[in-house]
């Protein structure tokens, strides 16, 4: 008798394991395979995960019959075995992680089909202007009736008219066609000779044919992007059916590098993040899943996309801190997507020009190649970097700008050239305060301070999103017109530009005032074009971007990111001021960056204005190293939240209590953490600090078996924090 064989299938939802399913009679069935199969009343999608033999244990059980296997390529086993490493490593459920892979279900039918009208062989006696119209507007391309009319400039009635006539014929087609193909043979810039030796090193590494991790750690402006581009190009034309995937950390430059990856391989790439539609999402989803979108260009999400060969993944500017997830499954992308090239036996090549100390460690120890880019071409040169003393030159009152930095802006404009103002503060300022009781303003659910925009009258909560008009009058207190701004925020600093620069243009560029990716290219193209003298920009203007006017980089509050408890904060500060100061300079415009800070002594400021990378990591990593802190140690935090204080400290302290005892493993807590309180749910934190050696993740999953939480209290694990709020 043969023997039977049952099917384990996941499914994308909180579930920890597969379960067992009996094979459909007369379908075709593998791992990987997506199915539709009955749970409790309903049936769902789900893929097989493994297919095993039954035990004599299994004959005994009554079990379900998969009800039918989808028309999908299965889910790659690199795939797989990925998501079962990030819920193991993030301490998540199974079904959860797959959720995230399965983003697009609706890519899982086949195309939609769309009717498209073009232009029959004989057109009808009788043609009139609209018609020669339609007729021109319908030889560019595949439109529908309505998209035909609107771009022939004419009424939807003359379109049916021509078709009734015969001058128009239908074709039925797919919605979600395929993208065009990149020609890895088109000729990109012509790469200096440190270039040239960068991109052979990328190239032998990608020609391994398995896993190989290199960090590209080159100074900004010194052509890493022309560099992985080789690596690409050299990819594609070795083996066509390849697939690359390219993170970036912001949706504001994807736009640029689609612009520039079309210029190179005369197409644009496939295009995945969170401002995509659900139908361009589908799209996607469906083409790389069936092996025919080349290259992909993302968020951090586009980890999880199914794709059929991946050959090459690139992190572009891998230390960026918007590579963290923070909600849902916590991860990391750039960690993620070492796992995921290791899984697919593909090279990663992570790029940047301040790399985190973790991949510099890496690099340094051999685990990943490291290849340096260590000046920009031609004449270029990196921005020399200078500091005011804010105790030697402090603002006037009501003031941002010290008196040296606005000398040295009168002097930029003067020569028809551009600065950059760089504060990471939304809005017009951060918090309000009532002059008469002290009362600050604060979200109502949470432990926040309300941002004031100015330009929207508006108190907003930037963590939950809540919004308030501004009260006229104190809701403490009762005091009119006694609310007042505390801090600069872009809007306030605007302000106070155009009272000091009445001719000169100035602008904003913050998530407020580019809420889509239309904007954010708007804004740049004037930029570039020359259209703004006084850009004043929270982070998204410090990352990739290449203003060729823009002379100086003027930093308003260079200490922000020194304060708080988090171990990161030199490392973070030192990498953010690093790209800012960046953007000033190129080949025929040298450039310079003016840091205003209290700290001049810090050694992250030391080490910009001195140009000496080296002296900041080194005394950077001493500390780490002595507090056994990463990359020489782990840490993971678990934070409690329950609808009533006293609840979530008694939670707390209870786990606590049940932590098993393992050497080189510290447990510190449970502490109130500085948002103590968030959408109505009260907060405590514990963090977790392991050597090397330790399974941080095993631990915790082993200390969560010991204790049962009640049902109204919530916990979360982070492995690997970077947000200690």
């Amino acid at each position: 008798m043969p023997a039977k064989y049952l099917a384990s299938v996941l499914f994308p939802m909180a579930v920890p394991e597969p379960f067992d399913y009996e094979f459909p009679e007369g379908q075709s069935l593998e791992e990987g395979s997506y199915v539709l199969a009955p749970l409790g009343a309903k049936t769902v999608r789900g893929v097989v995960w493994n297919i095993h033999e039954a035990s004599e244990k299994d004959e005994a059980r009554t079990l379900k019959t998969i009800a039918r296997v989808l028309d999908v390529p299965p889910l790659p086993a690199s795939c797989r075995a990925f998501v079962d490493f990030v819920a193991r490593y993030t301490c998540h459920l199974q079904g959860v992680v797959l959720r995230m892979v399965l983003s697009s279900p609706d890519a899982l039918r086949p195309s939609p089909m769309k009717v498209f009208f073009v232009p029959a062989q004989r057109l009808p006696p009788k043609m009139t202007p609209a018609r020669e119209k339609v007729i021109a507007a319908a030889h560019a391309g595949h439109y529908s009736a309505a998209e035909l009319a609107r771009r022939a400039g004419v009424s939807p009635g003359v379109v049916k008219g021509l078709a009734d006539a015969g001058g128009l014929v239908t074709i039925t087609r797919p919605t979600d066609l395929p993208f065009d193909l990149p020609n890895p043979s088109s000729e990109g810039l012509t790469l200096t000779p440190s270039q040239r030796d960068a991109a052979e090193a990328m190239i032998t590494l990608t020609r391994r044919g398995t896993f190989a991790p290199a960090l590209l750690d080159g100074v900004t402006g010194s052509g890493k992007t022309e560099v992985y581009f080789d690596a690409i190009a050299d990819v594609l034309a070795r083996e066509p059916e390849a697939q690359i995937l390219v993170l970036l950390p912001e949706i504001a430059l994807t736009q640029d590098v689609l612009a520039r990856f079309e210029r190179r391989f005369g197409a644009p790439p496939a295009e995945w993040h969170s401002e995509r539609s659900a139908v361009q999402r589908r799209r996607v989803w469906r083409e790389v899943t069936h092996g025919r979108a080349r290259i992909t260009v993302g968020a951090r999400s586009a980890l999880f996309l199914p794709f059929a060969n991946l050959r090459l993944i690139i992190v572009d500017e891998e230390h960026d801190t918007s590579f963290k997830q923070e909600e849902g499954v916590l991860y990391h992308a750039r960690d993620m997507a070492v796992a995921r090239a290791r899984f697919a036996d593909a090279a990663v090549i992570l790029a940047s020009a301040t790399p985190s100390l973790e991949s510099l460690v890496n690099a340094r120890s051999g685990r990943y190649a490291h290849v340096r880019l260590s000046a920009r071409p031609g004449a270029a040169v990196l921005p020399p970097i200078s500091t005011v003393d804010l105790r030697e030159h402090p603002p006037e009152a009501g003031s941002w700008l010290s008196a040296p930095l606005l000398e040295a802006m009168t002097r930029t404009i003067e020569r028809n050239e551009q600065c950059l103002l760089f504060l990471n503060r939304r809005g017009y300022a951060p918090l309000t305060i009532c002059r008469k009781c002290g009362e600050r303003m604060k979200s109502p659910d949470s432990s926040t301070y309300l941002v004031e925009h100015r330009y929207s009258g508006r108190l907003v909560c930037h963590l939950t999103g809540y919004s308030m008009p501004k009260p006229k009058a104190c809701p403490a207190c009762g005091a009119e017109d006694s609310l007042h701004p505390v801090g600069p925020g872009v809007e306030r600093l605007l302000e106070e530009v155009q009272a000091r620069f009445p001719t000169a243009r100035a602008e904003v560029f913050s998530s407020d005032t580019t809420n889509n990716a239309a904007d954010v290219r708007d804004l740049i193209a004037r930029m570039e074009q020359g259209e703004i003298d006084i850009l004043i920009g929270t982070q998204m203007a410090a990352k990739g971007h290449n203003f060729p006017r823009l002379t100086l980089v003027g930093v308003v509050d260079a200490d922000m990111g020194l304060h708080g408890a988090d171990l990161r904060a030199g490392e973070r500060t030192y990498q953010t001021l690093m790209q800012v100061a960046g953007r000033a300079g190129r080949a025929d415009h040298p450039g310079r960056a003016i840091l205003q800070t209290h700290q001049p002594d810090h050694e992250a400021i030391l080490a910009l204005c001195s140009g000496d990378r080296e002296m900041f990591i080194a005394a950077e990593l001493g500390l780490r190293e002595d507090m056994g802190f990463p990359p020489y140690g782990c840490l993971a935090a678990l934070i409690f939240s329950a609808s009533h204080e006293q609840d979530v400290i008694k939670a707390a302290r209870a786990f606590v209590a049940a932590a098993p005892v393992v050497q080189d493993v510290d447990v510190w807590g449970p502490s109130e953490p500085p948002l103590n309180r968030i959408r109505g749910r009260w907060r405590r934190r514990l963090l977790v600090r392991a050597d090397r050696k330790v399974d941080v993740s095993a631990f915790i999953q082993a200390w969560r078996k010991r204790i049962k939480l009640d049902r109204n209290v919530r916990l979360k694990v982070d492995i690997d924090p970077y947000s200690f709020l």
